[in-house]
């Protein structure tokens, strides 16, 4: 596993951007507290107010969210949608979610996000098949990532962007040892979008890795 991140950078990292506030404080200790085993799938705050910032900046009034968890990206997403903007936010998990409902409210955006518990591929397969999503974060489990991508992509519209986390798996994805499925997916889906002449793509080292993909 590589440290991508050094301890004293990411002091930094946090010290110097928009702090947390109240709401996204007490759902970051909440999860950790409710759930400590895999509390870590939540998103740095960093990395959430990133999304925010990509959400405003593509002006998107559509988002769609693979991977919900507790809740903290899809506030981050909601904040940077218009007030008329819609979230449309995939999970399997009734527990998880219903955290993220009450951080919804507080937050004052639960009227912006429309959560589907079912399969995500399923979600995204009954939404319309021209391009009606500005935006999207793909967060969920890893071996999903070709079919959730393959299916975002005719539906995302010109100069709408794609978001996909922790595509260097700590560093996995160097280790011809990791034959996880999910280690495996995460390298299947970097090439695909590399090689993929629908799209333009750039992948940064925040966090775990993330992959931008904007549609041509």
């Amino acid at each position: 596993m590589a440290d991508i991140i050094d301890p004293a950078i990411n002091d930094y990292i946090l010290a110097h951007s928009k702090p947390a506030d109240p709401v996204l404080r007490d759902l970051a200790a909440e999860t950790a507290r409710s759930f400590p085993g895999p509390a870590g799938m939540q998103i740095s705050h960093d990395e959430g107010e990133l999304l925010t910032m990509l959400v405003r900046l593509t002006g998107a009034r559509f988002a769609v969210e693979v991977g919900v968890f507790t809740g903290y990206s899809a506030i981050c997403i909601a904040r940077g949608l218009p007030e008329d903007g819609r979230l449309l936010a995939c999970d399997v998990s009734p527990e998880w979610t219903a955290v993220a409902r009450d951080y919804w409210k507080r937050a004052g955006v639960a009227d912006r996000i429309d959560l589907r518990l079912a399969p995500a591929v399923e979600t995204l397969r009954a939404l319309p098949g021209d391009a009606v999503v500005d935006f999207a974060f793909i967060d969920a489990d890893k071996t999903g990532y070709p079919d959730y991508y393959a299916e975002l992509v005719p539906r995302l519209r010109p100069g709408g962007l794609i978001v996909l986390d922790n595509v260097l798996r700590d560093g996995r994805v160097l280790d011809p040892a990791a034959q996880d499925p999910a280690d495996q997916a995460i390298r299947r889906i970097n090439d695909l979008v590399v090689a993929d002449e629908r799209v333009d793509c750039v992948m940064l080292p925040v966090r775990d890795g993330i992959t931008l993909v904007r549609k041509r």
